[in-house]
């Protein structure tokens, strides 16, 4: 049976990033602390997450994936790299506004590389932040054009408040900009093709305007998507997560925040009792973001604390977290479209 897989961050500078990577979550390199994106789980190309301690010490995922690929993924998985890409991100400016494209676009605009759906939880808002996510009601292309040509697009998109908390999805395209303020974590297929419409006019360490890809970019955008809101989640029951009968019913909650093609994500928070995962057959990636909590697998007991991620290898039957702390944690599993089809999915 594989283990737990604790991976070593990977740090990623843009201009717009801010310090709480570092100051609030300890995602610091030397003596630089202003990072935009802690990228948790990664096998994509050179950026590849690296294992931390135990048997699989000093690895790559990538390596992982392909040498011991039923252990970690499932004995049904697909070929290919690690399917998702998980990170933490702080936006101290505003996003470009941007668009994703989906598998086909992809593979037909950037060969070799697949789609980028992705949501976010947010697990930081100044007061005032925002997100734009989807086009306002009746903007076409055209509409867009016009706007993007005089450099007002900002009244072609739809926005809302960001509040700790909110569960956003971001199908591949849908045009969208994260505010400045905000710090949320991010789970994506395993893809970092973007494609910019607009930077605020914005230069770059060399006082240069970053590249824009209005071209591509409109290729994508799905124009009959409607204006986006935060998910609702639903709430599941605890019994099929936590082994005793809590105290309190608000001691623990368990939510399902989306379920769609590419992955599904839930959120655990508890104030006692142990919060319990099993596999199914699939991997898990599990990232603490607030309080501490004692994993323990079969092998034994690791302390994670908020900010801290693993992976959940499909051959570790369950793996439990007990709360030091009000402890919350969300848990993405890849989709059963991941896995070749067989019988019901349950």
């Amino acid at each position: 049976m594989m283990p737990p897989l604790r991976l070593q961050p990977i740090l990623k500078q843009r201009p717009w990033g801010g310090r709480r990577l570092a100051e609030r979550w300890n995602k610091a390199s030397g003596r630089f602390v202003a990072w935009a994106e802690s990228w948790e789980v990664a096998d994509l190309g050179d950026d590849q997450s690296r294992v931390i301690g135990g048997p699989f010490d000093g690895q790559l995922l990538g390596q992982l994936v392909r040498e011991r690929g039923t252990e970690l993924l499932g004995p049904h998985a697909a070929p290919g790299p690690f399917p998702l890409l998980f990170k933490f991100l702080d936006a101290a400016e505003t996003l470009s506004v941007q668009v994703h494209p989906n598998d086909e676009q992809a593979a037909r605009l950037t060969p070799g590389q697949c789609g980028k759906s992705e949501a976010w939880v947010v697990i930081a808002a100044e007061p005032g932040s925002q997100f734009s996510v989807g086009l306002k009601s009746g903007v076409d292309r055209a509409t867009l054009e016009q706007h993007l040509a005089a450099g007002t697009v900002a009244d072609c998109l739809h926005s809302f408040p960001a509040r700790v908390g909110d569960v956003v999805s971001v199908p591949a395209g849908t045009v969208h900009a994260i505010g400045a303020g905000v710090a949320l974590a991010e789970i994506q297929q395993s893809s970092d093709v973007t494609f910019r419409l607009f930077d605020w006019h914005r230069l770059d360490a060399h006082g240069r305007p970053r590249p824009l890809h209005i071209g591509p970019a409109l290729q994508c955008i799905n124009f009959t998507r409607l204006p986006a809101s935060p998910l609702v989640p639903r709430e599941l029951d605890s019994s099929e997560f936590t082994d005793e009968t809590p105290s309190a019913p608000e001691a623990t909650r368990h939510e399902e925040l989306i379920v769609c093609e590419h992955f599904e994500w839930r959120r655990h928070s508890s104030s006692g009792p142990a919060i319990s995962l099993r596999t199914d057959g699939r991997c898990r990636v599990v990232s603490i973001i607030e309080g501490a909590a004692v994993m323990t697998p079969a092998a034994g007991s690791e302390l994670l604390g908020a900010g801290q991620t693993l992976v959940v290898p499909a051959s570790c039957d369950r793996v439990t977290f007990e709360p030091q702390t009000r402890c919350t944690l969300l848990d993405a599993v890849p989709a059963r479209q991941f896995l070749p089809h067989t019988g019901n999915s349950g």
